[in-house]
């Protein structure tokens, strides 16, 4: 049996798209189990929030600007997050965002955007930061997938094609990082309630509903918090080295029907 020398005690995380829902839980989760942070988002005001309350608990954390879709912007982050906290041990690629829409009608351009913030950005990543933990011989790359990846939805835009893609570039990743000791793995949420795709009308989402109910998307109500998909990356960058997790797929759990006459 090959013999791996266990992950270090102290391993600095970047999180692309900290700034708010499975991100934001994400950074929260890493700092409380004693990695230092660097959360990185556009909306870099509200990444400072959270990295002074990550700081105040007795974490490390460091907060910048990162916009995913721009490699300039992605090599300066990563650089400052370096100084700031050392080089990167797990990089968490969970920036983007949502907007309905027919596939067909959507304006290319924002299906571009779409496409160039979820899978780009993740590629753009990637180069910036898998040479470094390819000369360590240790690292966790993990981006956040979707179900959609697999079942996909009627109107949801770009992000269909956004998610399979992200998929299918972190199943590369790891087939080419084999025996690097760099492990690329997807988590991969069901639905989940987050801001994303929260700026679209009722008159938009009803519709979207019942088209879903119609292909069976939607068996029941429930949604995964933020928190439960922190709870699977936290599990696959804690697994001991010499195991993968290559897919952790989340679902929310259905709600108990009580028994008749119960």
């Amino acid at each position: 049996m090959a013999r791996f020398a266990p992950h270090p005690a102290r391993r600095p995380a970047i999180v692309a798209g900290a700034s708010s829902g499975i991100g934001a839980a994400t950074a929260e989760a890493l700092a409380a189990l004693g990695h230092p942070v660097a959360l990185g988002a556009r909306r870099v005001e509200i990444c400072e929030t959270l990295a002074e309350k990550i700081r105040a608990e007795g974490g490390e954390a460091f907060a910048g600007r990162l916009d995913v879709s721009d490699t300039g912007s992605v090599h300066e982050f990563v650089t400052a997050a370096e100084e700031a906290l050392g080089p990167t041990e797990i990089l968490v690629s969970g920036a983007g965002d949502l907007e309905f829409g027919q596939a067909w009608e959507m304006d290319p351009d924002v299906f571009e955007s779409q496409v160039r913030v979820h899978l780009v950005g993740a590629q753009r990543l990637a180069h910036r930061v898998l040479p470094g933990m390819i000369e360590r011989q240790r690292g966790d790359f993990v981006v956040i997938g979707s179900d959609c990846a697999v079942r996909v939805r009627p109107g949801a835009g770009a992000y269909n094609a956004a998610k399979s893609g992200v998929e299918a570039f972190a199943t590369q990743l790891r087939m080419e990082l084999e025996g690097t000791g760099v492990r690329s793995s997807i988590v991969r949420p069901g639905q989940t309630l987050t801001g994303m795709g929260m700026q679209a009308t009722p008159e938009v989402v009803g519709p979207l509903l019942e088209n879903w109910v119609k292909w069976g998307f939607a068996r029941h109500p429930q949604f995964l918090r933020p928190s439960d998909l922190a709870a699977a990356v936290t599990a696959v960058v804690s697994t001991p080295r010499g195991a993968h997790l290559v897919l952790v797929e989340v679902q929310p759990e259905a709600p108990i029907q009580n028994k008749e006459g119960a």
